[in-house]
């Protein structure tokens, strides 16, 4: 009798119908073989991957999307919970039979001519207990090598999910890369997302965001632990302790710099666990421990140097048995190498992300702002020891951030768990120019997860409240903020390396080695408390990086009246009550 994999593998046949079925077994034969094809296939007239320079990016592609099809469309995602209150105000809704009927009527015989790619997968390690199980089923070859790196697939996972039903189904097209028929639909009841109408990561790899947070989060919920849009760092000190931290920031923050940090304080390595998602666990021993589910990353390449972070370059220059892929990044014609600004100067002869010779008069990008690269973590030569134990890493701070010109200071700590959640609800950054409209205007993005919470944010942020009560150690919380300005406009903070200062600090506090100032937000470094040796900055500038302006936190309060009045009474009172101190304590 054909177990529960296999009976999903042959509804997915008859409902997609597809030509072929191709079983992914994981193997180094199989990855070599897949990107051979992927250079003979072809989608919406474009080649699916073209090899890059061997010698610069060993084991490396390329590949071109459709130019409407180059980002997450949070407009077009949905959360089919039940009713419209428990998806919440956070979240798009369409019932679930409704969104079923939509998916259904797109997807069926949507394979024909087509092979289907059936994906088993693990995300987190094989051997912890903390891992799901997952099958994705798609017609896309470039996704069949993307999850194939950010995930543990093949045999391995066949073998994980045995005769268990319980496992997160995953259903995805490319469909005919119509806007119009784009959506991406998560059934968190059902352990389900189908997605019709994108190839572009994250509607498409759905271990991604859609099982490892927007599902993921669901499931923590129903069983006591959290999925977070975190990264996971170990920082070893000069006595040789390490000290395990988790951080969460919106996007444009510097996550990724963080996660692959090269401190400037002599003595401080960083040891990467994750640079974007943490599944968070009370283990038996009362403490938090967090485990990163991904294998890979999928990062934003403009931006990305040597200089903004040497450790990510010498990660995709790197190579093991699984490919590297560049999507939508120029290419520079002189040695097929992928190129994207604030990589080096720009090369004088370029094809542009949308294969076109590049003209630098047209004032446009060469590479796609939301170019990306995926690549596999054990690239990494920072990736710490620890990234397989099955158990994960014992967590003691767990620091949340946003990008502000001013109110935020550079650093505080939050009195307590409670309080440090009050904290990261209430996380904004001001918006750009880049992102067009208005500049300045905080748009709220609690603990960076607004586009990833798979339910109710109220919900949420009790959810948060109640895994703090059960924890016999609670980490310390942190807020930063690198992006305070002067009154000329200028950061005052150098950021980067020299965030590694903030952290040693933050070390400080967790093994009782450096005291604190109470303020109206929380606890403040004392004077000389932050190490800035070698740094050319005043006591004049640090004492304003870290001013608290109580004026700037009257008005801060009102906007954070605001954005909790939308989750109504689902706003736990313990968060009201913080609110209602930081008022009085600013008054």
């Amino acid at each position: 009798m054909a177990n529960p994999f296999e009976l999903f593998v042959k509804e997915m046949q008859d409902f997609l119908q597809p030509d072929k079925v191709y079983i992914m077994d994981g193997s180094e034969e199989e990855a070599k073989e897949l990107a051979q094809q992927a250079q003979k296939e072809t989608l919406d007239g474009r080649t699916v991957l073209t090899k890059l320079n061997e010698r610069e990016y060993p084991n490396s592609y390329f590949h071109r999307s459709n130019p409407n099809d180059v980002a997450r469309t949070e407009h077009l995602t949905f959360v089919c919970a039940p009713t419209k209150e428990e998806a919440g105000p956070n979240n798009n809704w369409i019932p679930p039979d409704e969104a079923k009927a939509k998916m259904n009527a797109f997807m069926k015989g949507c394979m024909k001519g087509r092979t289907m790619y059936v994906i088993p997968f693990v995300m987190g390690g094989v051997k912890s207990k903390y891992a799901k199980n997952c099958v994705e089923v798609t017609d896309s070859v470039y996704v069949a090598l993307s999850m194939r790196i950010m995930s543990k697939a093949g045999k391995q996972a066949v073998e994980r999910i045995g005769n268990s039903s319980d496992f997160f189904r995953g259903i995805h097209s490319v469909g005919d890369i119509n806007p119009e028929r784009r959506f991406i639909m998560h059934f968190p009841q059902e352990n389900l997302v189908m997605s019709f109408g994108s190839g572009y990561g994250g509607n498409a790899l759905l271990g991604k965001k859609c099982y490892s947070l927007r599902i993921a989060s669901y499931l923590g919920r129903q069983e006591g632990w959290l999925a977070e849009h975190m990264i996971i760092i170990g920082v070893q000190s000069p006595d040789g302790k390490i000290t395990y931290f988790l951080a969460a920031f919106p996007s444009a923050c510097g996550k990724t710099n963080l996660a692959l940090l090269q401190p400037v304080l002599p003595g401080y390595k960083v040891f990467t666990l994750g640079d974007d998602i943490a599944w968070l666990n009370i283990a038996e021993d009362g403490q938090l421990y967090a485990i990163n589910p991904e294998a890979g990353f999928f990062g934003v390449a403009p931006g990305t140097s040597l200089k903004t972070n040497p450790v990510m370059i010498e990660t995709l220059k790197n190579n093991n048995f699984f490919p590297t892929l560049f999507t939508n990044t120029a290419i520079d014609n002189s040695n097929n190498s992928p190129w994207w600004e604030g990589l080096s100067d720009k090369p004088s002869d370029l094809t542009d992300w949308q294969g076109q010779k590049y003209d630098e008069k047209s004032g446009k990008g060469a590479a796609h702002p939301n170019s990306r690269f995926t690549v596999s973590i054990y690239n990494c030569p920072s990736l710490s020891p620890e990234y397989d134990n099955p158990n994960g890493v014992p967590i003691s701070g767990i620091i949340f951030g946003g990008r502000r010109a001013g109110t935020i200071p550079l650093v505080y700590e939050a009195k307590n768990w409670d309080a440090g959640v009050f904290a990261a609800s209430i996380i904004g950054s001001e918006t750009t120019a880049a992102a067009g409209g208005t500049q300045g205007i905080v748009r709220r993005d609690p603990m960076a997860m607004l586009p990833f919470c798979g339910y109710n944010m109220g919900d949420y942020f009790k959810h948060w409240l109640d895994m703090g009560k059960n924890l016999k150690k609670q980490p310390k919380i942190f807020m930063v903020n690198w992006f305070r300005k002067d009154e000329n406009g200028k950061f005052m903070w150098p950021g980067f390396r020299d965030n590694s200062r903030i952290i040693k600090w933050m070390i400080d506090r967790i093994e009782n080695k450096a005291n604190a100032v109470e303020t109206a937000v929380g606890l403040s470094p004392e004077k000389g408390a932050i190490d800035v040796s070698g740094l050319e900055i005043s006591e004049e500038t640090v004492d304003k990086l870290l001013n608290v302006n109580k004026e700037d936190w009257k008005k801060e309060t009102v906007m954070i009246e605001e954005f909790y009045a939308k989750f109504g009474d689902k706003i736990p009172p313990q968060l009201k009550n913080h609110l209602a101190v930081l008022k009085k304590a600013v008054s």
